[in-house]
């Protein structure tokens, strides 16, 4: 069998190492995997860093789209997802998350009918402002097989449609729904301990034994608007007074934090001592402050969970999340871009730490589960005739 794995940005990189690694583990002589990195990171902090220390093969192919508006990117990335296609003739398309790559894979692979495999299919926002819920959704209703984490992800699937009992041969038309777990649960497993043995972030910021928040900003919802983001910024400089903060800084992030905070507010921020504002880190170097700090706050979705894996609270920075299932049971709070329930909920999880943290993402085999079924659906020859031009 012949997959094609999509990837552009840094969580699907580092998705796509479980992938790899199952493969390369249990499938090496069944499954040949063709990487594309689409280049939608370009920066060499949030990409390539990832594939030398997640041990990832090296992309085959590597589209170099880098940044643009939208729909500039995603066009260019459609142009040549589909030109590598055609070339590499694949059984399936492996797309992740809800990034401009996974869309530009869809529309791709859809309009010459190379079956869709999407891991994390299912997950809604129910925010269609947000661009990662278009994304998501249209890969959904492109896919042949849909891998959803969670329970919440298979009953948004069944309201939109999809049968979740259908019988094989599976197609565009009969897609096929399995509630597998998370895959980047199998990685947080995997790379835990690994993570304390190669990096000294901990020991060289000098946090061991120290209270932390640890802080991530990246949606343009939140970076691209002054009001939101001045209100993130002053929600941290409040609670730098009670606990130390690391700020990881997302390029964007970086650009704008000049532009869009009023001076004074920039002032504070860069002359906190208490405040740390460190440059891109790397995956290992992220576990290791999510296994050490004592909260996370951020508008990522990714490091929303992450902060479940390893039983910290977490105060998202977004009106709603993907990941109901963390804030059902009591480990994360919707604070928004609000500064005043920010530092509400900082005041809640200070008083009341979570204890209990249900294992609803599966049993960290999830790479393992969703290739196992794309190779019984290849030997079924669910690909059927893809047309070439």
């Amino acid at each position: 069998m012949k997959i094609v794995t999509v990837i552009g940005a840094r969580p699907q990189i580092i998705k796509a190492a479980a992938l790899s690694r199952a493969i390369k583990s249990h499938y090496a002589n069944e499954i040949q995997e063709i990487i594309v990195h689409t280049g939608q990171h370009y920066d060499e902090n949030m990409s390539q860093v990832f594939f030398d220390e997640l041990q990832i093969p090296r992309p085959d192919h590597n589209l170099h789209v880098g940044s643009a508006s939208h729909g500039v990117q995603t066009a260019r990335m459609t142009e040549g997802i589909e030109a590598l296609l055609l070339k590499e003739r694949p059984d399936f398309i492996v797309l992740y998350g809800d990034t401009n790559s996974t869309l530009a894979g869809a529309v791709a692979a859809a309009k010459i009918h190379v079956p869709i495999v999407h891991i994390e299919a299912g997950l809604r926002s129910f925010n269609k402002s947000m661009p990662e819920e278009i994304n998501r959704i249209v890969c959904d209703h492109c896919s042949t097989l849909l891998f959803t984490p969670t329970k919440a992800g298979l009953e948004n699937l069944k309201r939109e449609g999809f049968p979740i009992d259908n019988a094989d041969p599976y197609t565009i038309d009969n897609p096929k729904v399995y509630h597998c777990g998370d895959i980047m649960y199998d990685n947080s497993l995997h790379f835990a301990d690994i993570a304390e043995e190669k990096t000294d972030i901990i020991q060289r910021m000098e946090l061991a034994n120290k209270p932390f928040i640890l802080a991530t900003i990246h949606r343009d919802s939140n970076t691209d608007h002054p009001e939101r983001l001045s209100a993130v910024f002053s929600a941290l400089m409040r609670l730098s007074m009670e606990c130390q903060v690391v700020l990881p800084l997302h390029p964007r992030t970086s650009k704008l934090l000049k532009t869009n905070l009023k001076e004074d507010l920039q002032a504070q921020i860069f002359n906190s001592q208490s405040i740390h504002l460190i440059p891109p880190v790397s995956f290992l170097e992220m576990i290791a402050l999510e296994r050490h700090a004592q909260l996370v706050m951020t508008d990522s979705g990714g490091v929303q969970k992450e902060a479940y894996f390893f039983k910290k609270p977490c105060i998202i920075l977004r009106p709603e999340t993907e990941w109901v299932e963390i804030v059902q049971t009591g480990n994360a709070i919707l604070a928004d871009a609000d500064e005043s329930r920010i530092t509400q909920a900082w005041q809640h999880f200070k008083g009341n730490p979570p204890t209990t943290f249900p294992e609803i993402f599966g049993d960290g085999h999830a790479a393992e589960f969703m290739l196992e079924k794309m190779l019984k659906g290849a030997k079924k020859s669910i690909r059927g005739e893809i047309f070439f031009a």
